[in-house]
């Protein structure tokens, strides 16, 4: 049985984490953290989840819970993430790592855990979503360059950062197929009298209102005709699914190293 420790285990995605490794075989919570003096630290993790008490009380001291997991699930903030790394690093914990906006500092961090344990590291953990990564470039290779490309990306009101990180996800790999400098190439909405458009740009727009889970759009326009790919979640459930799904991985595989969904999935 695989022990997991979940972190931001009272937040949107950790409730719903907690409630998919009650609900899959094979997994267990093993210990739930959430921010220092956060209002459910105390609290029975499984009944701020909604699926009943698991006997495991949500604490916010990481060294009274790290022990005893197999694998650390950590869909939090950047902040918060960076000070879970560095922990993960002391024990030679495994990590699944869904935060967005993660600085270069903490990729740095996380690549020094790669060298120790296994982690998988993804801006969006949906199969669908993770299809569409290993898709895109395809698309973007046989389209060539006369089919221009922009992504849409939609979210709820209390997303804190954008661009999406799947939308940026998206961007890289459309970027590497094209032999296209990102940095050089991304656009992020336009503004005023920008000129006529390069053939050379990716352009990101960021939708954000209501409670949007997430959709992202990738357009082709071409001279003749226009191709769009749009995926949307219907539930943050999808996402939790492929983080647990990620977890059992990461625990069994045991071999050090960085990982995306694409090893999970076997794309």
């Amino acid at each position: 049985m695989v022990k997991a420790l979940v972190c931001g285990a009272a937040g949107r995605m950790g409730r719903l984490i907690i409630q998919v490794i009650h609900d899959t075989e094979g997994i267990e919570l093993s210990g739930a953290l959430e921010q220092p003096g956060h209002k459910s630290v105390g609290e029975d993790a499984g009944l701020v989840a909604g699926v009943g008490p698991l006997g495991v009380k949500i604490t916010d001291r990481i060294e009274e819970v790290i022990d005893q997991a197999q694998v650390i699930i950590d869909f939090t903030t950047p902040e918060a993430t960076k000070n879970m790394v560095l922990a993960a690093q002391k024990h030679r914990k495994p990590m699944v790592i869904g935060t967005t906006a993660l600085p270069d500092e903490v990729v740095s961090e996380i690549r020094k855990l790669a060298e120790q344990a296994p982690v998988v590291q993804s801006p969006n953990m949906s199969i669908g979503v993770n299809l569409l990564f290993a898709l895109l470039p395809q698309i973007a290779q046989v389209l060539g360059e006369s089919y221009d490309i922009e992504i849409i990306e939609a979210h709820h009101r209390l997303k804190k950062d954008a661009p999406s990180g799947t939308a940026i996800k998206m961007a890289q790999v459309l970027a590497k197929a094209r032999g296209l400098d990102l940095a050089k190439a991304a656009r992020y909405g336009r503004q005023g009298l920008p000129g006529e458009r390069e053939r050379g740009e990716i352009c990101i727009h960021a939708v954000r209102g209501g409670d949007i889970i997430g959709e992202h759009t990738v357009l082709f326009a071409g001279d003749a005709e226009r191709i769009e790919i749009t995926h949307r979640a219907h539930s943050r459930r999808t996402f939790a699914c492929g983080a647990v799904r990620a977890a059992l991985f990461v625990a069994r595989h045991q071999v050090a190293g960085l990982y995306d969904m694409k090893e999970i999935l076997g794309l």
